[in-house]
């Protein structure tokens, strides 16, 4: 007797990835998913928690938490849903700490001739009710840049590139690299001081 071995369709899109999960609870599909956004959740999480090995730990966690999550949750759009989910695990991590403020939006490298600093939390802020409510606004204001200057604000800010590494990725010029990121910050700035 010959047993037919069951081949899923090939997926492709997150929300394929998503139902085929939900629907068999099948954790290969689910790691097959999280795989495609784990260097994202991995910018989030150093982000927020400015120690690689944390991060490290908390991508880890994040994919221990979606195992539940993700079956519970209709979600329509993975890559959104994800981030707010990173996010709001390092919020609570953050609170458990005692220590020192924490700089939520990375500086530049110092080496990069800039000292904006965008927002710095301290203890304090972080058990206030709207924090959640900022960032989400700084979030929405974010997609409503330009996405030259969306795209560039993102690898250089929250993936640490260096003006050639966005120059490099981009295609863009460094001339244009800088205009865009300067544009970029101001234009956020604006938006950001828009009430939600």
């Amino acid at each position: 007797m010959f047993l037919k071995r069951f081949r899923r369709p090939k997926l492709t899109t997150d929300l394929e990835y998503v139902a085929v999960y939900r629907a068999t609870g099948d954790l290969a599909v689910l790691g097959e998913l999280y795989e495609r956004h784990m260097e994202l959740v991995y910018a989030v999480c150093y982000n927020y928690l400015r120690d690689e090995e944390e991060a490290k730990d908390a991508v880890m966690h994040l994919f221990e938490q979606l195992v539940t999550d993700l079956r519970r949750h209709d979600v329509q759009q993975f890559q959104p849903w994800l981030h707010s989910v990173a996010r709001n695990y390092c919020l609570m991590q953050l609170r458990k700490r005692q220590a020192h403020p924490v700089a939520v939006l990375i500086t530049p490298n110092a080496d990069e001739g800039s000292s904006d600093e965008w927002l710095t939390l301290t203890n304090e802020d972080l058990d206030q009710p709207d924090l959640e409510e900022n960032l989400t606004h700084m979030e929405t204001c974010l997609q409503t840049l330009p996405p030259e200057q969306r795209t560039c604000l993102t690898l250089f800010y929250l993936e640490q590139k260096s003006y050639t590494d966005v120059a490099h990725e981009t295609g863009y010029d460094l001339k244009q690299v800088k205009s865009y990121l300067q544009n970029g910050r101001r234009n956020l700035k604006l938006c950001m001081s828009k009430q939600p």
